[in-house]
Order: structure tokens, then sequence, then C-alpha cells
């Protein structure tokens, strides 16, 4: 057998989780429609999103997350462990203050498209982002406020966050 080393279980381990996520959201739409799920999704990811956060956090040693380059170290941590190399995404700090994220192949959105619902789907990739900086009682601001899918409506996707700090 072979032996997989921190990368390669990382990414087996983020595909079997965005399946097992893409096959809950199929069978709550199955069941109990697009609203139902889009609601359901977001409650699941709010709850999520603070818990992460903590053990993300406590994992990195970050402590006390009070300014931007700590925004920063934060995410690119962040980034090696939930974003597998088949999303298409790119991240840049355009500004001192600024965090965006280009997203050229979305998962959920394919997803979703083969579902038949992305036409309601209402965006939770995002949604769990905003939750990180939530739970870290960041003030931020976002561009384009979004909640459905911008990959349908626009054919891309994008997010800028700027953030600010007492």
């Amino acid at each position: 057998m072979k032996s997989l080393d921190t990368g390669e279980l990382t990414q087996l381990m983020n595909k079997c989780w965005m399946t097992h996520d893409g096959m809950w959201f199929f069978h709550c739409l199955r069941e109990l429609g697009i609203e139902k799920t889009n609601e359901l999704n977001k409650a699941a990811i709010r709850s999520l999103a603070p818990i992460e956060t903590k053990r993300l956090v406590k994992a990195f040693g970050i402590g006390r997350v009070d300014s931007f380059e700590q925004v920063k170290r934060l995410f690119d941590a962040a980034e090696r462990i939930f974003i597998p190399d088949f999303m298409g995404y790119e991240i840049s700090y355009p500004a001192d203050d600024g965090l965006r994220m280009d997203i050229q192949k979305c998962f959920a959105y394919e997803g979703v498209s083969r579902m038949g619902a992305i036409d309601r789907y209402e965006c939770g990739i995002f949604h769990r982002i905003e939750g990180w900086f939530d739970a870290l009682a960041i003030a931020y601001e976002v561009t384009p406020k979004v909640e459905k899918c911008m990959m349908h409506s626009d054919g891309n996707c994008w997010r800028e966050y700027r953030f600010s700090f007492l």
C-alpha cells in the first residue's frame, strides 16, 4: 500500500469532505427544495465557523487576531488546509487592509448546476469565510454583496474584503 504525504492526505480528505458536503446538499435539495436547503446550509455554516475558527487559531498559535498581518497569516494557513488543488482560485492582497479572492472554477457552482438548482442557489462558500471573520470579531466590508451564485449570473466570481482594526 502506498503511503501518502501530508499534501496528498490533505487533498484526499478535502475531496472526501467536499463529496460529503455535495451529497448532503443533494439529498436536502431532493427532500426539502432549494429554499429550505439554502437555509439549512447557511445555518450549518454559521454554526461551524466559530468552532472552526477557534480550532485554527489554536492550532497555528496565532493568538488574538487584531491586525491585518494576523488575518493574512491565519488565512494563508487556512488556505493550505481548506482549499484543495482542484478548486480554481487566486488569493491576493491588493491593499494594506484588503484580501481578494477570484474563483475561476467553483465546485459548488458545478455541483449545484448538475443538480438543476443553480438559478436559486445561495453561495455558502463566502458565507463560511465571512463567518470566520465574524467569529474573530473583525470589522470588514465586502464587495460585491451577493447572495446568489455570481458564477451563474456573471460568469465569474470574486469577493474583496477590506478590514478595519481599532
